[in-house]
């Protein structure tokens, strides 16, 4: 149980004289949600499918809780759940029909079927849509039928390709909830995703790929400060002062201060101070706090930053 969910070293592959992934190296300890992030075109749906052994012709080396994808992929299939971008639903069955079929397909026992299939639906919130024709379901509950199926043989790592692709916000918002009880189940889960917000609330930590190359991974403070961009505080206080903004612009860590007509907007650099440190030293000032409010790190940001919007 020591190895990683995930190890990729060097992944090369290549459709004729085109070169989609180039060089991809990263690792998934057992437990995390790793985001995979990137333009349409970056490569990541094609190190997903290298994962989940569907790309057979690929260079260096990928294992999957330890099994070799390339030697053993059957036993890699036993381990995984994945869930494409564009799944596919046999909109002529119910949805229990649809999970019972799957179910059999996994080989799960005859006894124990009708148990797992009911868990799963509980576990998706689709207990109530058993019955329901998979043709007339919405987009949100195909998407929510299709991640019960993966979940049918408990297998230790989930492969999500897009998983909140086409949703309305709503029913994106239900898909992350799901997915925060999934990883507090020890699942681990890769997941690739356009809306950069989502997996920051969610992810422990994120790659970034570009023309077939990852260009940073890490977790988001990791990122963050490998980019050295800065953390705004917004402050305002008591009977502010022009001496007390100098004083505060002295504050070893504060890159610089911004006043406004209502707040003081004050630019740290994390790596030299941070937001506890920086709200201890403005007390220590004597500055008499009304509002402390810590902007989020935005991850469009070190994307933007990172990325030149090229695809492969």
């Amino acid at each position: 149980m020591s190895s990683p969910a995930v190890s990729i070293e060097d992944l090369r592959v290549s459709y004729g004289t085109f070169e989609a992934v180039r060089g991809v190296s990263f690792e998934i300890p057992r437990g995390e949600v790793f985001g995979f992030i990137g333009p349409n075109g970056a490569g990541k749906s094609t190190t997903i499918r290298v994962l989940a052994t569907l790309q057979g012709k690929f260079l260096g080396n990928a294992t999957v809780c330890g099994i070799d994808v390339r030697k053993d992929p059957q036993k890699v299939r036993e381990s995984i759940g994945y869930m494409p971008d564009f799944f596919g639903v046999y909109e002529d069955l119910t949805a229990l029909e649809y999970l019972h079929f799957f179910a059999a397909a996994y080989k799960l026992p005859v006894a124990s079927r009708r148990s797992v299939i009911d868990d799963v639906l509980s576990l998706t919130e689709m207990t109530h849509k058993a019955n329901a024709s998979v043709d007339g379901l919405s987009r949100g509950m195909k998407q929510r039928l299709a991640l019960a199926r993966v979940l049918l043989h408990d297998p230790d790592l989930l492969l999500l390709d897009e998983p909140a692709s086409g949703l309305d916000p709503r029913a994106r918002i239900e898909v992350r909830e799901l997915l925060k009880a999934l990883q507090d189940m020890g699942k681990t889960i890769l997941i690739s995703s356009h809306i950069l917000h989502e997996l920051s609330q969610l992810c422990t930590r994120i790659g970034i790929i570009e023309t077939g190359q990852l260009v940073a991974q890490g977790s988001l403070k990791d990122i963050f400060g490998q980019l050295n961009l800065r953390r705004v505080i917004h402050i305002r206080v008591e009977s502010p002062t022009d001496e007390l903004l100098e004083r505060i612009g002295r504050i070893p860590g504060v890159d610089s201060v911004e006043p406004g007509p209502d707040r003081w907007g004050i630019r740290l650099r994390e790596g030299e101070l941070s937001i506890a440190d920086f709200h201890e030293a403005l007390v220590k000032e004597q500055a008499r706090l009304v509002m402390f409010q810590p902007e989020a790190m935005d991850m469009e940001t070190a994307f933007m930053k990172l990325t030149e919007g090229k695809t492969a």
